[in-house]
């Protein structure tokens, strides 16, 4: 077994129940989308390990501890650039704006590549989903998160694609950008 069998394993066994916001889908299908997107860009094994673990420590009970316990310290830090403090004594929305700001800050202060393209991979399945959701329902879809202003939503993704446009010339954040423009509107 490769160390990445073992990331979807742990993936898998860790997002077990869980089902997508906004759908009837098991969550997994996300980290397994976001690795796939990853694999476009990069046959690097630590990085499409920390694709399909990236939202382990901040949506289970498991730690990045953990995950550098099994899959090492690279990994972890990879997922720890994905990992939001959560600040579990206030709720969600209204944490959503700083939790965003010092997502961006943490993301503007990699010089790593594999940063970027875990991001980009991230945020591009995100934008796959949202623009799903768009489709059906125009921006009534945003009251179902925690962020319930598409401008904000904007912002936040726009500092994502500006912050990775390193990686302009590659098809995934070109297609970022596209569908950025179709849910928000042009792109900068």
């Amino acid at each position: 077994m490769s160390k990445f069998d073992d990331a979807v394993r742990f993936a898998t066994e860790a997002h077990a129940g869980m089902m997508r916001k906004r759908g009837n889908t098991p969550y997994i299908l996300h980290p397994m989308e976001v690795a796939t997107i990853a694999a476009t860009l990069t046959e690097d094994e630590d990085v499409l390990c920390a694709a399909m673990l990236h939202d382990v420590v901040e949506d289970t009970p498991h730690s990045l501890e953990e995950l550098e316990q099994a899959f090492g310290p690279r990994v972890r830090a990879l997922v720890a650039t994905e990992t939001e403090n959560k600040r579990p004594d206030v709720p969600a929305a209204e944490s959503w704006l700083i939790r965003k700001q010092e997502s961006i800050a943490e993301l503007r202060a990699s010089d790593d590549p594999a940063v970027l393209i875990l991001w980009l991979s991230d945020k591009l399945a995100n934008m796959r989903s949202f623009t799903r959701l768009h489709e059906r329902e125009g921006d009534a879809m945003w009251q179902a998160f925690n962020q319930s202003d598409p401008a904000l939503q904007a912002w936040y993704y726009r500092e994502v694609a500006q912050a990775t446009s390193s990686l302009a010339d590659t098809r995934a954040w070109r297609e970022f950008a596209h569908l950025l423009s179709t849910v928000f509107g042009e792109l900068m």
